[in-house]
């Protein structure tokens, strides 16, 4: 994994995954009440200077990347799970080839 970015840009990314994945209400959610409420916990203060940060950092940023995956991959299995039996045209088409075309009109 890279390098650690700023913490509030991991939050605000890891909040807009959560609006993807909740959808309109996300507000409500579990997770974004959860998520809110750990990162105001764990920021650092004046009064003391909180180790767990680095910690809880890392864990939203992997969490971060485990949304970002699921979303891309259940987009990605939209567009290309099978949906039945395709054409030799149409399945030359999805990976950028033209079938040649036979004299006589025959394709």
């Amino acid at each position: 994994m890279a390098a650690l970015g700023a913490p509030l840009r991991t939050l605000r990314a890891l909040l807009r995954e959560i609006r993807h994945a909740a959808g309109r209400p996300y507000r409500d959610s579990p997770a974004y009440r959860h998520v809110l409420a750990a990162f105001r916990a764990h920021r650092v203060t004046s009064e003391k200077l909180c180790r767990a940060q680095q910690e809880l950092h890392f864990q939203a940023a992997t969490y971060l990347c485990l949304l970002r995956s699921v979303r891309e991959h259940a987009a990605l299995h939209r567009e290309y799970h099978g949906k039945g039996e395709r054409s030799p045209e149409q399945v030359a088409g999805l990976v950028g080839f033209r079938l040649p075309q036979q004299p006589g009109g025959k394709g």
